[in-house]
């Protein structure tokens, strides 16, 4: 089992955010890896973290985690769900009714990329540093809940009822979300509802239907999950 990092408890919160940046940088045991990114995915849980972490460059390290082969590291990375002090919106709102209690409890990676894209400073960051390819490419994650968080982050990065980034709702993407609209989990299938439905053009939608063959477009459900036959 990894050790902890080693973090002198009165550095404050830059000095222990620093440290925990380190050491993922450092070492080089996987699973110390793991548990480091896990313990800074935490951090995102809480919207005042959010200067430190774009001052340490988290996010980055967030986004270059989702192209690791690791697939612990890539969950860390995206998986998680919405801070329970931050204020939601009726959208996000809407959204997250869709994590209903079969949920695994709270992990130490509740956070990573999922909670941090809500805020417009790491939303824009994201879109600039090229994030949006990334997270698509989790899309086809054999882990289940990686696909939710996943799909989760692709919606909070679009904006309902404002033109969306390009890439958010390419083709490859819309007809993933219609297969995914077809799966036997609820909760995937009504997050790609939601998906469809809030940020989606009946033209798209329509054009993804008639080009919609048996795949994605390389974009496959989780192997844990078959759609159900329309």
């Amino acid at each position: 089992m990894a050790q902890k990092p080693k973090i002198d408890p009165h550095v404050g919160r830059l000095g222990y955010l620093q440290a925990l940046v380190t050491e993922f940088q450092e070492t080089e045991s996987q699973d110390a890896k793991e548990q480091v990114l896990a313990n800074l995915a935490n951090f995102a849980y809480d919207p005042g973290n959010y200067q430190y972490l774009r001052q340490l460059q988290v996010l980055d390290l967030f986004l270059d985690s989702l192209s690791e082969e690791n697939e612990n590291l890539i969950k860390f990375a995206i998986e998680g769900g919405l801070g329970k002090q931050r204020q939601m919106n009726r959208y996000e709102l809407k959204t997250s009714l869709v994590y209903t209690s079969s949920s695994r409890p709270a992990r130490a990676t509740l956070g990573g990329l999922c909670n941090l894209c809500p805020d417009k400073a790491n939303k824009e960051h994201i879109l600039q540093a090229g994030g949006i390819p990334l997270i698509i490419s989790c899309l086809s994650s054999p882990n289940e809940e990686t696909v939710l968080s996943a799909v989760t982050t692709l919606m909070f990065l679009n904006s309902p009822g404002r033109r969306a980034h390009p890439e958010l709702t390419s083709l490859p993407v819309v007809q993933c979300m219609l297969r995914f609209s077809l799966s036997a989990n609820a909760r995937l299938r009504n997050l790609a509802q939601i998906f469809l439905e809030d940020f989606c053009s009946p033209s798209q939608v329509a054009e993804a239907r008639s080009q919609q063959a048996h795949s994605a477009l390389g974009i496959p459900l989780p192997k844990t999950e078959a759609p159900q036959k329309p």
